[in-house]
């Protein structure tokens, strides 16, 4: 099902709120026989002042002859507007513990709900208003508020279950397609362990307080939607139930926030309209979650399942992998129009949540949806499709098809379109650290995935590109061509980077020139005259200094980035400038025509050189942004230096390479001009496509002898000469 770009685009959410839980139990929904618990709200009761972050022990009594099964605890920021739950179903033990969220207020409230065994509901509210009090310390004054996005929210759904909830049918009967084994290689499953991710957090936090609930939202959603992202540097996460990265129930639970009569499964009308503020656009992890915990959603009709399950075509859109990649910065706002961006006003949600609206930190998805791939017939492109030959969406390509069964029972359906759910992207160095990280003894750990993940995307890397060269003139033109559905390369922006190399060599085989050299020791990228470097590069602007107290053009600062220096990245096949300008992905520094998936660079060739070797290579973490970590990001940041530093730095992952023959009249490529290239010569000026079926890794246009830029019977002369060592 296709997005109308209207709908994408052009719904917005304003003036968010707190999300309202209005209902709660109440007595005409549960009444039973006998009076109602008794219950009174002890602390904080009235005139309390609690500083945010800070654990507080909400205190009560709850009684009844019946007993009381369990109560629920709720807090409101607004006199009692709206409330938001600290604790459904808890046990009826008089104090928890509570981490106070940073949502400056003086008019808190506490209200405690008592259900008892005879389904009577009792509850008592604090006699009057307390006070929470912004005790963060931050380079900018912001406040959760600042970040609240629509769709669930914590405790809104019944928490998820775990993964493990998933292995014991999905796993264990054949590694090639089964979807745990392939999941448990991926990045997806350890993206909340990712240590370079805690570095960052920990500087989001520094710089915008409560900015890393927004991470925690995609990198550990179980734990945010638990209510655990309190504080939000994580620490509250539990490893065995929160820490499971992007799993099987947050996918496979997620609702399509836009309800189509006849499309949408019905029960999505109903889940949709307990939603205070439902989505308008698919980012920033506003994901809408089914309430029913072992109600499972997927593409197919036809399943065989050990619970229950809901067709659902949302699951084969690359919308709901826009959920979490396209993210913005809420504190920035930008005009889709002009390109200004501005800061929003503190202790608010942003005034409209979209991400034509936002300052872009990432752009994936948006970069899909304006891209030929974006179509019914989609791209040729079966090596990344599978059993699929084309490839339109997200899934086709991440999750290609294969031929298998789902899950273990024998009589369940065998299909040639099932999605392997191995989720591979570009990332090979940060699953391979996943062992250390972890711990051998982790229960999480499965190494023999993670090996397999490592293989498929390397798989991923040495497909992304297709890169060519040949001779012109004195010069060499290298062109490098984007095959993916989106930039070269894509998603986070810090650190990641993919470069062309290219050395030259003499008759003698000795280099005599390179650009874009690496050192494997130092891992320092050399910045010569003619590197080319695919990357995309944000500063803070002087208005964001001003506020931050950090200068004006320092770079890595995520939360603070207002200003883009430079996004040379390749656009992928249908790109135009229009639709990219729209939405904030325009080149910055570059230059690509609409259409355009690839880029050329002319690199001087040195005297003496017979031939080139091109290398394209990608790389995660670039050293001086695992510096930055280190020098910024507190004892995660150490802690990702030393992994970094220990495990040989970060090494880039090859792309592609090719040889290019460089010396003129040696049509045969051998490095040498001789008598041996008399044949392939002829070929070349009487039919290039007989020439290129004889010598295919070989260059026609270096039978252009004489140098006029024509290959034809004027450089017989020429060639001539060259054979007798005149030329």
């Amino acid at each position: 099902m296709k997005r109308a770009l209207g709908l994408l685009f052009s719904r917005s959410v304003r003036g968010l709120a707190v999300v309202a839980v209005t209902a709660g139990l109440t007595g005409a929904a549960y009444a039973g026989g006998g009076d109602p618990p008794t219950v009174t709200v002890i602390y904080p009761n009235g005139g309390e002042s609690a500083p945010s972050a800070s654990t507080q022990e909400i205190q009560w009594t709850a009684s009844d002859p019946n007993g009381v099964v369990y109560v629920n605890i709720h807090v409101s920021f607004d006199n009692g507007a709206t409330w938001q739950a600290i604790a459904l179903n808890y046990f009826n033990g008089g104090t928890i513990s509570w981490v106070v969220p940073n949502r400056p207020t003086t008019q808190a409230l506490i209200r405690v709900e008592a259900l008892d065994f005879a389904n009577n509901v009792g509850s008592d509210v604090s006699d009057s208003q307390f006070t929470v009090v912004n005790s963060a310390s931050g380079r900018l004054p912001t406040t959760l508020r600042d970040f609240d996005f629509p769709g669930s929210q914590p405790l809104d759904p019944t928490p998820l279950n775990d993964p493990s909830f998933c292995q014991t049918c999905h796993a264990g009967y054949n590694h090639n397609v089964e979807p745990f084994h392939n999941w448990k290689g991926s990045m997806m499953a350890y993206a909340s362990h990712d240590p370079a991710t805690k570095a960052a957090m920990f500087i989001a936090n520094q710089d915008a307080p409560e900015a890393g609930d927004t991470c925690i939202r995609c990198h550990a959603g179980n734990g945010w939607l638990a209510g655990r992202s309190q504080p939000t540097d994580g620490s509250a996460l539990f490893d065995d139930v929160d820490k499971v990265g992007v799993n099987c129930a947050l996918c496979h639970q997620m609702v399509d926030p836009h309800y189509e009569e006849g499309v949408s499964p019905p029960v999505d009308e109903e889940i949709l309209a307990g939603i205070a503020h439902a989505p308008g656009d698919f980012s920033n992890g506003q994901y809408v979650i089914d309430p029913a915990s072992t109600t499972y959603r997927g593409p197919f009709t036809d399943t065989v399942c050990a619970h229950t399950f809901i067709p659902s075509s949302f699951h084969r859109e690359s919308a709901m992998c826009g959920t979490c990649h396209d993210v913005s910065n809420p504190v920035l706002s930008r005009d889709p129009n002009t390109g200004e961006v501005t800061v929003n006003a503190f202790d608010a949600a942003a005034p409209t949540i979209s991400p034509r609206h936002l300052f872009a930190e990432q752009r994936t998805y948006s970069e899909w949806f304006f891209s030929a791939y974006n179509s019914p017939t989609g791209v040729y492109a079966p090596e990344f499709g599978g059993n699929r030959p084309n490839v339109s969406s997200c899934q086709d390509c991440h999750m290609r098809d294969v031929t298998g069964r789902a899950c273990f029972f024998p009589f369940a359906p065998v299909r040639n379109d099932q999605p392997l759910h191995d989720l591979s992207g570009g990332s090979t160095w940060m699953l391979s650290i996943m062992p250390q990280v972890l711990g051998p003894e982790h229960p999480f750990l499965d190494v023999a995935a993670i090996d397999d993940g490592i293989v498929r995307a390397r798989y991923m890397l040495q497909n992304a590109a297709d890169l060519s060269g040949q001779r012109l003139g004195e010069l060499l033109n290298v062109t490098v061509t984007n095959r993916t559905g989106h930039k070269l390369p894509t998603g986070y922006p810090e650190g990641r980077r993919i470069w062309v190399n290219v050395k030259f060599y003499n008759a003698a085989n000795t280099l005599v020139g390179e650009s874009g050299a690496y050192d494997t020791v130092t891992a320092d990228l050399t910045h010569d005259a003619n590197l080319k470097l695919y990357e995309i590069r944000m500063h803070v602007r002087e208005d964001i200094a001003a506020l931050s107290g950090v200068p004006a053009g320092t770079e890595f600062h995520l939360i603070l980035n207002s200003e883009v220096s430079k996004d040379n990245r390749i656009p992928p096949l249908g790109f135009t400038n229009e639709d990219y300008e729209d939405f904030g992905g325009a080149p910055i520094g570059a230059t690509y025509a609409d259409g355009q998936n690839w880029d050329s660079t002319l690199y001087p060739i040195p005297p003496g050189a017979v031939r080139a070797t091109v290398n394209l290579y990608y790389q995660s973490f670039a050293k001086e942004y695992v510096e930055f970590l280190r020098d910024n990001g507190g004892t995660d940041g150490a802690y990702f230096y030393d992994l970094w530093d220990d495990n040989d730095r970060c090494p880039p992952e090859l792309m592609a390479t090719i040889n290019v023959p460089l010396l003129v009249g040696d049509l045969n490529c051998d490095g040498l001009l001789n008598a041996f290239d008399i044949d392939p010569f002829v070929y070349a000026l009487t039919d290039a496509s007989v020439y290129y079926a004889e010598y295919p890794d070989c260059d026609w246009y270096l039978a252009d002898t004489n140098g006029d830029g024509v290959v034809n019977n004027f450089d017989i002369d020429s060639f001539v000469l060259l054979l007798s060592g005149g030329g």
